[in-house]
Order: structure tokens, then C-alpha cells, then sequence
């Protein structure tokens, strides 16, 4: 019996069509922000409680570069934003103030160039396209978490140009520990946990795999962890920080692991725990439903997920609540309004989707 979602908040904020990214929620909940990726910067707005709606403009953050070069993201106070781009992580302050940037090696992998700007390589084609890292702020917004091509110094070995990744002190820049992220990654996610000396980073190696890490900062060093080497894609971590939610590289299955040593909790195979969408033809055996690699976790147990992408050659894409103790089998989630594209969960219960080409983010919780 699908279950109807109730619509808690639409926010939508002022947004310039066709020159933005969807709006974007950051923050744990309580300090929650809602971020928009111009093309000349970024826009963050605070997020108030009870009920949820738009306080107004936080900050705004100029860009040191167009938005297809990289991706960016915003300390939980609205106080910094830091871009990633081809050649250098840069943190900005309101206002375009230029705190600190940490230079490294191109993400156009056949350039060996250490650049000293954007305007060398602006006009180039190939690194127009070339591969992006990411980075995340820690819960409390005292640690940044980049993930970056190497070398970070003029003048390093060729040999040097390996993925790293990085903790860094919001404050100045400095590199408080690097490791051998082990990857040649097409991009990345970071993905925070609750608590602040933790993080997870979801690489992407296009069809290559996805490789998943786990960071673990003790204040003097940062051990990394790849869970046995799986191909998995970090979708999202528990209320409690206990539980990571992922889903395998090729989309079959549905993993909860473990946080403190990767081992299994439950896995969900989309081909039996789900129905083939009702348009597809009987005799198309291709047409099995597959996981998206959206949704998150809305309490310990429960999570949100979706088969939007195996259900859109046959109609309209499906959102489901999943019980990960495997309870309950996944239950289709129906709105009372129409809902396009990927959920994303908050991690209290409810979850959000866009609407009007990203302008709009509509709150959904259970009914």
C-alpha cells in the first residue's frame, strides 16, 4: 500500500534561471543553511525551525572562478565558503575577500602545469572538462576536508600527481595532514558525520568504480579506511553517526555498513525488494529497477531511496521508504504533488526534493 508523504515547507528564495544550480541544504539540523551556486558565486541563507522557512540572506560569496570548473560549499555559520576548482582550494569571505588558497596539481590529467591562476588555462578546452575534487566542512565547522590532485608544491615529481586528501584549518589554510587518497577520481562527495574528527568522501571514477574513504583525525594524524576496497557510493550517515548508507557501484544493491569497521549490517538487492515499474513490457528482461544513488537515511533505521533513473524510460519515477532492519519491505511513496527527480534526506525524520528547475525545495515527512 503506498504511503502518501505530507508536505512540511516549500522554500523557495529569489534564483536566476538557467544560471544556477538546484538549491541545496547544508548544515546538521538546528543549523541548518540553504545554499544556491550562482554562476558568479554563492548565495547562503539561513534555515529557522518551527516552522521551517527562509530567515534571509546569510552571506554571499563572489566566485574565483565559472561554477563548471569545480564545486564549493559553506562553514555551518555561513561565515566562509571554500571553492574547489582546477588548480587550488580558495577560501572566500563575504564579500570576496580571499582568505587563504592552497594550490595544487591540475585536474586536467595530462597537464603537469602547477598554476598560479584561473586566466591560465580559462581558454583551454581540455581543462574546461577536466575532473573535480570537493571538500566538506566538519559538523562543527572547525576542520575542512579537502580532496585534491597532488603535488601541493611547485617543482614535485610527476610521480607526485596523485589524488590527496587533505584536513585543513579553516582559519589560515594549513595543511594540518594529507594522505594517499588511492584513487584517480572523475569527482567527489564529501559526506559529514556527526562527529567532527570524522569524514566520508565518495569518489568517482566514472565507469572505472567508486571507491569509498573514511577519515578519522585524532588531532595529529588522519588514518583513512576503504572498507575492504569496495565499490561503494556513500549516500548518507545515521542520526547517530553509527550506520553509513551506500549503494553499490553498479546500483544492485543497498549496503548499511557498520562505521567503526565497514562490516555489513544489511544489504537490499533492488531486483527482489522492489516491483519492475508498472509500464514496462512483460518480456523486457532489462527492465529490472535498479537504486538511484540519492536518498539518506530519515531516522536509525528508515531510509528514503529512489529508482528514478531504471523507472524513466517507463514513466514517472518511484520514491520509496526503506526499512534497512529489513522488517518491512520498501513502500512506495506517493505526493500529493508533483514531485520530479532525486529525494534527499535530513537525517530528522524528513526529506526533500526540487521543484521549478531547482528554485523551489519542497520538505516531505512520513504520513
Amino acid at each position: 500500500m503506498p504511503l502518501q508523504a505530507r508536505l512540511v515547507a516549500a522554500l523557495a528564495v529569489p534564483f536566476p534561471a538557467g544560471r544556477a544550480d538546484a538549491l541545496e541544504v547544508l548544515g546538521p539540523p538546528g543549523r541548518r543553511m540553504l545554499l544556491q551556486r550562482c554562476e558568479d558565486g554563492i548565495v547562503v541563507h539561513a534555515l529557522e525551525d518551527d516552522p521551517l522557512r527562509v530567515g534571509g540572506e546569510t552571506a554571499r560569496f563572489p566566485a574565483p572562478w565559472p561554477r563548471r570548473f569545480g564545486r564549493s560549499t559553506a562553514a555551518p555559520d555561513g561565515s566562509l565558503a571554500v571553492f574547489t576548482g582546477t588548480h587550488a582550494v580558495r577560501a572566500v569571505e563575504p564579500g570576496g575577500a580571499v582568505r587563504w588558497e592552497v594550490r595544487h596539481g591540475c585536474r586536467h590529467r595530462a597537464c603537469r602545469e602547477m598554476h598560479r591562476s584561473f586566466d591560465e588555462y580559462a581558454g583551454e578546452p581540455n581543462h574546461r572538462y577536466a575532473e573535480q575534487g570537493s571538500a566538506g566542512f566538519s559538523a562543527d565547522g572547525e576542520l575542512i576536508w579537502a580532496h585534491v590532485r597532488g603535488p601541493l608544491s611547485p617543482g614535485a615529481p610527476d610521480d607526485d600527481s596523485r589524488d590527496e586528501w587533505l584536513v585543513l584549518d579553516p582559519r589560515d589554510g594549513t595543511v594540518l595532514a594529507r594522505a594517499d587518497a588511492r584513487a584517480a577520481a572523475a569527482g567527489s562527495v564529501h559526506v559529514p558525520h556527526p562527529d567532527p574528527r570524522q569524514m566520508g568522501l565518495s569518489i568517482g571514477e566514472g565507469q572505472e568504480g567508486s571507491p569509498l574513504r573514511w577519515g578519522r583525525w585524532d588531532g595529529r594524524q588522519l588514518t583513512m579506511d576503504d572498507f575492504g576496497g569496495r565499490d561503494l557510493v556513500l549516500i548518507g550517515v545515521s542520526p547517530s553517526g553509527g550506520r553509513l548508507m551506500t549503494v553499490t557501484h553498479d546500483q544492485d544493491r543497498l549496503a548499511v555498513l557498520d562505521v567503526e569497521d565497514g562490516s555489513v549490517l544489511a544489504e537490499i538487492d533492488a531486483g527482489s525488494a522492489i516491483a519492475r515499474h508498472p509500464g514496462t513490457e512483460p518480456d523486457n528482461d532489462e527492465a529490472e529497477p535498479y537504486w538511484d544513488y540519492a536518498g539518506g537515511f530519515l531516522d536509525e533505521t528508515d531510509a528514503i531511496t529512489s529508482s528514478v533513473e531504471s523507472d524513466e524510460e517507463w514513466g514517472e519515477g518511484r520514491h520509496w521508504l526503506t526499512d534497512t532492519s529489513g522488517a518491512h519491505a520498501p513502500r512506495r511513496i506517493t505526493y500529493p504533488l508533483p514531485v520530479t527527480g532525486l529525494p534527499t534526506a535530513l537525517g530528522d525524520g524528513t526529506w526533500y526534493t526540487t521543484a521549478d528547475a531547482g528554485a523551489t525545495l519542497q520538505v516531505w515527512a512520513r504520513p
